[in-house]
């Protein structure tokens, strides 16, 4: 049986809009939002028609967009796909989150260890041009077992959890320590900026920069 939320062609909402194109047109667009939609990392433009061509691209935003998903450009021409910041925020509204609060508690290790310290010592810059969360700072495990202050089996399993949703990998290089996982190509310029303020606000909650970073919230609650 298919399922119309990982297979569109399925959904009759979709038929309707993918109605107007080309038998090839189609098989196009439904190529490109499964390679975007299931790719372990992003995809180069230059093997899908659905992101060379700019009405098929059209198409195959709309068809993300009636999923709550929609279409990021990475740097080189790469693209991928991830939730819109209005599903992400519907989905958070309540305090919902996906991950076991542990699980929560070893990532944030790991982002702070491996981009949000190097970044305030000026030893890695986040480029929001480039879109990239690569680290050459890998946090090692030991500090890891250090800070979380857990048993070992238990941060252990939370890596390998962690790992296998693809939020952390194993630094290429070196093939020991921890960096943030290909999922954080998924996030938004939008959902971007505001995971950089948390993680300022982690790793130097009493710096200049986080003291705006709060006046910047306070004030837009008010205007909210």
């Amino acid at each position: 049986m298919t399922d119309p939320v990982t297979d569109p062609s399925a959904n009759p909402v979709f038929d309707a809009m993918l109605a107007e194109l080309s038998e090839r047109q189609r098989e196009d667009v439904l190529a490109g939002y499964a390679a975007l939609e299931h790719s372990a990392e992003p995809v180069h433009e230059a093997l899908l028609p659905a992101l060379r061509d700019a009405t098929l691209r059209r198409s195959l935003t709309e068809l993300l967009h009636g999923l709550g998903r929609t279409l990021i450009k990475l740097s080189g021409n790469h693209w991928t796909s991830g939730y819109r910041d209005d599903i992400q925020a519907e989905l958070t509204r309540d305090g919902w989150h996906p991950l076991e609060r542990v699980d929560r508690a070893i990532l944030t290790l790991v982002l702070v260890h491996s981009v949000a310290i190097p970044r305030s010592e000026g030893g890695l810059r986040i480029d929001q041009d480039a879109d990239t969360w690569t680290s050459p700072h890998p946090t090692s495990p030991d500090e890891i077992f250090k800070h979380s202050h857990l048993p070992r089996e238990e941060a252990r399993t939370a890596l390998g959890r962690l790992r296998a949703a693809g939020l952390v990998q194993l630094d290429r290089r070196r093939g020991t320590g921890y960096i943030p996982g290909p999922q954080f190509n998924r996030l938004t310029p939008a959902a971007r900026r505001r995971l950089q303020e948390e993680l300022i606000l982690a790793a130097g909650p009493d710096t200049p920069l986080a003291a705006a970073i709060r006046i910047r919230r306070l004030h837009n609650q008010g205007n909210s």
